[in-house]
């Protein structure tokens, strides 16, 4: 039977107190905790798979609470989600729903939280590409390398210079902002793996070097390795990883 296998892990990095990144895989979600050992998980291929990280922004309340909103809605959401345009409508209403849990211009401990996401719904012939902010996916073809899917929304900055400086995410402010998200379908080469993370990955690892890891190693070890070359290179930000694989076997 085809089936979709997922291999994620999250962690703090070195120098952020707590974890404010969240992951959903299906109906699996992983929030603001701490894992050191990748989870593995297998799910059918048919049924629309959103597999997605989200990132709670940085200096701002309650970031590990909006991106796990983002990924809880997501895994309920995500069986509908056969789309563009179902995809483009739930991510307008996770954002709806980050500015309402903050309490909107009435202040409150969680006025401003917001979060960045991006990931992929898994159809059976091809891909749903998705991001608001910061957070990338990559595809890795055994051919072709790495390529980003994603569209950045954050100023260009010299490389290995680390910013938190995003133009749009989900929520984010005390008033409410619109997103435009970017959405776009990719058909799925034989072979293709993606690869789905925060920016505690990519800011302190180049892409060259995440392309060596992916091309060297199976999915598992794959998403520890790439871990591990973020906490290598001074883990300064919460570092999320999922690596995602179809088999049509």
């Amino acid at each position: 039977m085809p089936y979709v296998a997922v291999s994620a892990i999250s962690h703090p990095g070195l120098l952020r107190e707590r974890n404010e990144d969240s992951l959903v895989a299906g109906p699996w979600t992983l929030c603001a905790t701490v894992t050191e050992n990748p989870q593995s998980l297998i799910f059918p291929l048919g049924t629309p798979l959103a597999v997605a990280v989200a990132d709670g922004l940085g200096g701002h309340p309650g970031g590990d609470v909006a991106s796990a909103l983002v990924v809880r809605r997501l895994a309920a959401l995500g069986p509908a989600l056969s789309s563009e345009v179902a995809v483009r409508d739930a991510l307008n209403l996770c954002n709806r729903a980050v500015y309402q849990a903050a309490g909107g211009e009435q202040g409150g401990d969680l006025a401003g939280m917001g979060s960045t996401v991006a990931g992929v719904v898994v159809l059976p012939d091809s891909v749903l590409v998705f991001n608001v902010g910061d957070s990338r996916v990559f595809a890795a073809s055994p051919g072709d390398g790495l390529r980003q899917l994603s569209v950045d929304d954050s100023p260009p900055h010299p490389a290995g210079q680390v910013t938190s400086l995003v133009t749009q995410c989900l929520g984010g402010s005390l008033g409410y902002r619109p997103v435009e998200p970017h959405v776009a379908a990719e058909p799925r080469a034989p072979g293709e793996r993606y690869l789905i993370c925060s920016d505690g990955l990519t800011d302190p690892v180049p892409t060259d070097v995440l392309d060596k890891i992916l091309r060297e190693h199976d999915d598992g070890r794959a998403a520890f390795e790439l871990w591990k070359a973020a906490i290598e290179a001074g883990g300064p930000d919460n570092i999320t990883v999922a690596v995602v694989r179809v088999s049509d076997e």
